[in-house]
């Protein structure tokens, strides 16, 4: 391409050369043959005037022939000259430097025009070609004269003069202007080749770092050689390549920034265009719909979020935000995830919408949590409801005349004892809850023996087992189990899992405790005969108020918190608290807990 330009350049170049000097040629060429035209002409003029006047002027042309003849054989006239006298009235030739002329009738020898023309001009002048094969010009000239002060003209001197030799001249001037031309044209190409060389090569370093920009190249720069319009360029090259390069490193920094933002924010996030297709999504929008980047490539986003909720569809969009209404939409997806969409338009600069912008927050966890809190709350207010309404009507009975009975008030104060113990415990539960929910607790954790702590739980126990005539299957190791530990707390989780299988197992049933290690963790597990749960409760057992059968439950003075606090102190223990059971075959719960390798035991 540039070398294209190049050679028109030159071509250019040596056209404009070609077509000034032969311009200058031919002006050169015509004003040599006018200055020589001239001469010519002055020339004659000079010997009709001057020369040929002086011999035949005041005297009788006819009687004086001879010695007019004589006379201007003897003038010296240049070669190529012929000078003719030519008498007024016949038109004769009386004398001539062509002596063949003499005597004869001008007419016949001479251009007629010519002379017949000299007869009103005075002057006349005529340029024509030689009538021989010579085919060379002659200038003619005639001069009238009339000496009598008469309006007939005396003589008329008819001069001719060759121009062969001018044009001659001419023509090898003309050679060599044309072979001087040819020099300098040749001379002129080599010129005009570096000159166009001088201009074509900074463009095309030009071009081949500007192409090497366009693939990403932006550390090319071109070195600058002069001040001129060329070098002028390369500094606005150099000059652009540092601002492009400067601003897309700008750009691309932003640009990174954005998507680590984007692609690492917990939030789902699409981006739709005026014509309803995706332009952007991070993975988080993808991973919350539970869909593949294969579902949403190659369709509009219309065609992805018509399965999820018809309220999020582009033209819902457009229609929520340019309304007052609210501009969240909340669905649930296909695996159960409640989300929450927020619906904002971005606008170009004329303020015309562009696409839409849709949030995707997960609110699972926080719908779970309020609704955890309600039924909390609703929990809360019917275990304690059931109680107060107990005492309440105890005491409207007492108050109504029930203390006249001895026996039957001692019944009545014992029930609302026993309410308000249920009561007790359960604010004591709840007050332990909110404890360790708010990290409030202050834990005591020291090394312990694991065994020594099963025991002990076992031995408070004891009076229960003997009043159900239970068998108890203990099963501890030879050696310490040395754990760090809470040992009251711990003791709190060890009796409530033993007297949940004392309530659910029973009379003469069996339960089973037994302490291991396995994997740096100690293993307790308390097995029992007893009731069992059904499969679909066992994952609930460990969630707040959650009772497998309520109505019993309450009989048996259980608040439906004392797993839930079990699990919370194991936690803080760093360990795990598991449960495995079968309806009608009994449940087996094994606690976790780290074993403390870091110091002898005292």
């Amino acid at each position: 391409m540039l070398k294209s330009i190049r050679y028109k350049l030159i071509v250019l170049y040596f056209l404009l050369v070609f077509i000034a000097m032969i311009i200058v040629g031919v002006f050169i060429t015509d004003q040599f043959e006018k200055y020589h035209l001239d001469l010519v002409r002055e020339q004659i003029t000079i010997i009709s005037n001057n020369v040929v006047r002086d011999i035949v002027q005041d005297i009788d042309l006819r009687e004086n022939q001879q010695e007019i003849q004589q006379n201007l054989t003897r003038r010296t006239i240049p070669s190529g000259y012929e000078i003719s006298v030519i008498e007024g009235g016949s038109y004769d030739i009386i004398a001539s430097t062509n002596t063949e002329f003499v005597e004869r009738k001008s007419f016949e020898v001479l251009e007629k025009s010519v002379i017949l023309s000299s007869l009103s001009n005075r002057i006349t002048e005529l340029d024509t070609e030689s009538s021989d094969n010579n085919n060379y010009r002659v200038k003619h000239m005639a001069f009238s004269f009339m000496e009598n002060d008469e309006n007939e003209v005396d003589y008329i001197i008819y001069a001719r003069a060759s121009l062969d030799t001018i044009y001659r001249t001419l023509s090898k001037s003309t050679l060599i202007l044309i072979q001087g031309t040819v020099i300098a044209l040749f001379i002129t190409i080599i010129l005009g080749y570096f000159i166009s060389g001088s201009i074509t090569v900074p463009i095309n370093t030009l071009t081949v770092k500007a192409l090497k920009m366009a693939k990403g190249d932006f550390s090319q720069r071109v070195h600058v050689k002069s001040d001129d319009e060329i070098g002028q360029l390369g500094s606005m090259f150099n000059y652009l390549t540092e601002k492009l390069d400067s601003t897309l490193l700008e750009i691309s920094s932003e640009k990174s920034k954005l998507d680590a933002i984007l692609n690492h924010m917990a939030d789902g996030l699409v981006a739709i265009d005026r014509s309803g297709k995706i332009i952007h999504h991070n993975p988080s929008f993808v991973k919350m719909l539970g869909i593949s980047e294969r579902d949403i490539q190659g369709k509009s986003y219309d065609r992805v979020i018509r399965a999820f909720s018809k309220e999020l569809e582009f033209s819902s969009i457009i229609q929520k935000t340019s309304s007052d209404s609210d501009k969240n939409v909340i669905f649930e997806t296909r695996d159960k995830k409640i989300l929450n969409a927020s619906l904002a338009l971005f606008r170009d600069d004329l303020g015309r919408t562009s696409g839409a912008i849709v949030v995707f927050q997960d609110i699972t966890e926080s719908q779970k949590l309020d609704n955890m809190r309600r039924e909390f709350v609703a929990n809360v207010s019917h275990e304690l409801k059931t109680p107060i309404t107990t005492i309440k009507s105890y005491t409207e009975t007492l108050l109504d005349g029930a203390l006249e009975d001895s026996s039957l008030a001692r019944n009545f104060l014992e029930v609302i004892e026993k309410e308000s113990d249920r009561m007790s415990s359960l604010v004591k539960d709840l007050l332990q809850l909110s404890h360790i929910d708010y990290k409030k607790v202050n834990w005591d954790f020291r090394p312990l023996d694991l065994k020594e702590v099963v025991e002990d739980s076992i031995s408070k126990m004891d009076m229960y087992f003997k009043e159900k005539k239970q068998n108890l299957d203990l099963n501890l190791p030879p050696n310490e189990v040395r754990v760090v530990a809470d040992r009251v707390k711990f003791e709190q989780v060890l009796i409530n899992l033993i007297s949940n299988a004392i309530k659910y197992t029973q009379p003469r049933g069996n339960i089973k405790i037994s302490v291991d290690t396995v994997d740096n963790f100690a293993l307790v597990k308390i097995a029992d005969s007893g009731i069992g749960i059904p499969k679909e409760d066992v994952s609930r057992v460990f969630e707040r108020f959650y009772r497998v059968d309520k109505g019993r439950s309450r009989v048996q003075g259980g608040t439906g918190l004392g797993l839930s606090i079990a699990k919370n102190i194991i936690e803080e223990h760093g360990g795990d608290i598991t449960v495995k059971s079968e309806l009608g075959k009994g449940s087996e719960f094994m606690i976790s807990i780290p074993v403390d390798n870091s110091v002898d035991m005292l």
